[in-house]
């Protein structure tokens, strides 16, 4: 009798963990304790991937509806030996996400809260929030908050790695200005993690989702009247025989805290693909000032000119095309401190070559330019977050949509990595981590953070139960 019950109850578990639709006993005693609104469903159709490449496929999806159904799922997965992972927005694209269809997938889409208090100096952000969220709240609220470049990214996800954005010039990084977070910890615990939890707070800024899930933080917002939060922004498009000047300018340009300038190797477009670049500057302040700023880049002779002068929501208009979900984009980046025109030169060449293959015309080179003065000079609270030092990141995105290309795709964009490393001026590699593949070890994303982290991961999460992420065990 005691061996038939325990078939049972061993088929029932497999059945739940392997994506069954049937309401198992264990479904039904997760779904015993969520909230009402929270629901257990068998299909990722409400939260998609951004890249289908070696994308997590679990065979359960739990939609949270509060912070507290965060705590719980994690409590219960943990109890079971459940393989679990949490996703906002769907974009982190490295190669260890290996999800399978005995795991689940916890959405946090549904913690999309952006609140502000009177002062309009500290933003609530909940872990469903995507960037454009955030920026829509803070504009309204006449305020501003540092987050990143893409709308669509979630934001907590962005930010535990490091941060980028418009802002950051001025205010640093976002990591910078995280005051507090709440976290289910792989112990099951909910805390409140602030400055005062020196072990926690370093390593979540800069290593969050290997010590636990995010569900809000609290991060500091910068009043602003709307009538003064505009910036001249745009895009700056120039032919291909321009590739050296435009990496030497951006070279040799000088970028004070009011600026940043993003470069594109990128096509036209249905129905043509015609390869072209695109170069997005932006900057904090009048139009004359900003033309003067960049009065090298514009030398160079764009053939179209879409700057102007734009409001707060509309300054990520040009990474609207990364919205797009679905298709195979095995991304690559790396981050260096030197551009070499004749290696922008081979890029191009290798870019527009892959570009012309069947159903690749979507495909993108990516540089990133900040002013990192304000950033480098932010001493405390410390964090993980290694990449102070860096001046540039690019990633690489080949983009298609059938697995026949992963090959070709692979060897693309590796290669692409291989010169950016070869000639960037570093002495070891060294990759933005929200930028990363997967296959870089763990110096290369978290250099001289590496061994605290694994000193940290540890004592935090003996079992490793938060493993996808560069795995940072030391064994």
């Amino acid at each position: 009798m005691v061996s038939h019950l325990f078939l049972v109850l061993l088929l029932c578990f497999t059945n739940f963990a392997f994506g069954s639709n049937s309401k198992t006993p264990f479904e039904l005693g997760l779904k015993a304790i969520l909230s009402p609104s929270a629901t257990i469903v068998h299909s990722t159709s409400g939260a998609p991937r951004w890249s289908e490449f070696n994308a997590p496929v679990p065979g359960t999806v739990v939609n949270v509806a509060t912070e507290k159904d965060v705590q719980v799922t994690v409590q219960y997965l943990t109890k079971h030996n459940i393989t679990f992972l949490a996703q906002n927005g769907g974009h982190g694209w490295i190669n260890s996400l290996d999800l399978y269809q005995n795991g689940v997938l916890i959405n946090l889409a549904a913690l999309d809260f952006v609140t502000f208090n009177s002062e309009k100096t500290k933003a609530t952000i909940g872990g469903g929030a995507i960037v454009g969220d955030v920026i829509a709240a803070a504009y309204a609220n006449d305020a501003q908050v540092v987050t990143g470049n893409c709308n669509c990214v979630g934001t907590l996800g962005a930010a535990l790695g490091g941060g980028y954005g418009n802002l950051m010039g001025i205010h640093g990084f976002s990591v910078d200005n995280i005051l507090s977070m709440k976290v289910a910890l792989p112990s099951g615990k909910f805390v409140t993690i602030t400055a005062a939890d020196e072990d926690l707070f370093w390593a979540l800024r800069g290593a969050g989702p290997n010590f636990g899930i995010v569900t809000s933080a609290v991060m500091k917002a910068f009043p602003v009247p709307q009538a003064e939060s505009i910036a001249w922004f745009g895009g700056l498009f120039y032919t291909g025989d321009k590739v050296e000047a435009l990496a030497q300018a951006i070279e040799d340009l000088t970028l004070t805290p009011n600026m940043s300038i993003f470069q594109y190797y990128t096509t036209s477009g249905a129905p043509d693909f015609t390869p072209t670049i695109l170069i997005t500057p932006y900057y904090h302040g009048s139009e004359a000032e900003a033309r003067a700023a960049f009065s090298s880049i514009l030398a160079i002779g764009p053939y179209l000119d879409t700057t102007s002068i734009l409001p707060y929501p509309e300054w990520n208009l040009g990474s609207e095309g990364f919205c797009t979900k679905g298709g195979r984009k095995p991304s690559y980046g790396a981050g260096f401190d030197l551009l070499v025109p004749s290696d922008w030169r081979k890029i191009w060449n290798d870019y527009t070559s892959f570009a012309k293959l069947p159903n690749a015309g979507n495909s993108v080179v990516l540089l990133e330019v900040y002013s990192l003065e304000v950033a480098r000079s932010i001493k405390a609270p410390p964090a993980s977050f290694p990449n102070r030092d860096i001046r540039y990141n690019a990633v690489v995105i080949p983009w298609y949509n059938s697995s026949s290309m992963d090959t070709i795709a692979q060897t693309f964009g590796s290669g692409v990595r291989d010169i950016w490393r070869s000639s960037g001026g570093l002495t070891t590699n060294r990759t933005y981590v929200n930028f990363a593949y997967g296959d870089e070890s763990n110096e290369v994303v978290y250099h001289d953070s590496t061994p605290r982290l694994q000193r940290l991961k540890a004592k935090y999460d003996p079992h490793n139960i938060f493993s996808h992420w560069f795995n940072i065990r030391s064994d």
